[in-house]
């Protein structure tokens, strides 16, 4: 279950990233306790999601 939790929390902190609102001691916490790989394929996820989205709403503004 850890794995687990472990995973989401790299998601959460990887979004936080995204958004560009990290803070210095968010991240120093998030680098001491969350898997670097955890982080790596929550970025590659978040980033697949993100192209995601941006290529349905281009689609569906040309659509019309």
């Amino acid at each position: 279950m850890k794995q687990k939790s472990s995973f989401i929390k790299s998601m959460v902190a990887v979004l936080w990233a995204f958004l560009g609102v990290r803070n210095k001691s968010g991240l120093d916490s998030d680098v001491t306790s969350l898997s670097f790989v955890h982080i790596i394929l929550a970025g590659v996820l978040g980033a697949l999601v993100f192209m995601a989205i941006l290529l349905l709403i281009v689609k569906a503004v040309l659509s019309h």
